[in-house]
């Protein structure tokens, strides 16, 4: 089972949200304006320039059964919800962070892009936020929103050095050693196609998924026979503002996951909180983060 580090587990025990399906109705935006205003007063500074920059490292070791050997120690970035052309100052201190981190592979989890006219700032940033071995992408639902899908996404992450993945798979092989990663489309605006992003991918290679909206974690119990090593997710914000004590309000599609580590059918979740912001420019108690994740390989009963 993979294992979360301190910052992990501090986020689970954040991790509460009210309602489900028949919570509250009121739009994220609604609840984040509101919130935001209530705020404002005494708090600005932090509120909206100081917090939504302060992007952390959190780091995970995940054990993976079946690992191969060559493999063991790979390092995995995952980037979530940066929301450009917003945002530029938090996506500034992602690159930086990255450049210390270096790691191997890196996996954007959707809404990269809120509007087409900033396909160029998407190729630039993406291509700066490369992993030394590969850099995968799958969309979320402002992507859709934004219009940055379809040919010209697919460019876009083309030209940048990135594979954007839309019910599909890529086989990474490093000194002769293979790691898939499955890519499926936006619950909320696309088409998530399990079966086609598993086609002709062999069962006996260790397989790392991306989706957008967490929810599709508590759905997928089809797919589970094939035991994905790990699903990242984002689309939560970690609930973006959030009021000590308090539940946080996440967006339709987040279903029971708010942020850090989840057990679901489909197999073990991580949801990160995201590097941007939407609807409200603003965070609170809940900064943006940089996941980091060192794959380790699991041999004979499971010990590493």
């Amino acid at each position: 089972m993979p294992l979360g580090s301190e910052e992990s587990i501090r986020q689970s025990r954040l991790s509460t949200k009210p309602g489900g399906p028949s919570g509250p109705a009121v739009s994220r935006r609604g609840f984040l304006v509101g919130a935001g205003t209530a705020l404002a007063t005494g708090i600005t500074g932090d509120l909206f320039a100081i917090e939504p920059r302060r992007v952390l490292v959190s780091r995970h070791v995940v054990s993976v059964p079946g690992l191969p050997a060559g493999l063991d120690g790979l390092r995995i970035a995952q980037l979530s919800d940066i929301h450009l052309p917003a945002n530029r100052a938090a996506a500034e201190r992602t690159l930086a962070l990255l450049g210390a981190e270096r790691p191997d592979i890196v996996v954007f989890t959707g809404d990269q892009c809120e509007n087409r006219s900033a396909v160029d700032e998407l190729v630039e940033f993406v291509r700066a936020a490369r992993g030394r071995v590969a850099t995968l992408a799958v969309l979320g639902n402002w992507d859709y929103r934004g219009r940055t899908i379809g040919a010209l996404a697919r460019q876009a992450y083309e030209r940048a050095g990135a594979t954007l993945l839309i019910n599909q798979h890529k086989i990474i092989t490093i000194g002769g050693a293979s790691l898939a990663f499955v890519g499926l489309d936006d619950v909320l605006s696309g088409s998530p196609d399990a079966p086609a992003a598993l086609d002709r991918l062999p069962a006996d290679i260790p397989a790392i998924w991306g989706v957008h909206e967490p929810r599709l974690a508590d759905e997928l119990t089809a797919a589970a026979a094939r035991h994905p090593a790990l699903v990242l997710s984002g689309h939560t914000h970690g609930g973006q503002i959030r009021f000590p004590g308090l539940p946080a309000f996440t967006p339709t599609g987040s279903g029971r996951f708010v942020a850090g580590w989840y057990d679901s059918p489909l197999g073990r979740l991580y949801v990160s909180r995201g590097i941007g912001t939407a609807d409200v420019r603003a965070r609170f108690f809940c900064p943006p983060e940089l996941p980091i994740f060192v794959l380790r390989r699991v041999t004979g009963s499971g010990a590493l």
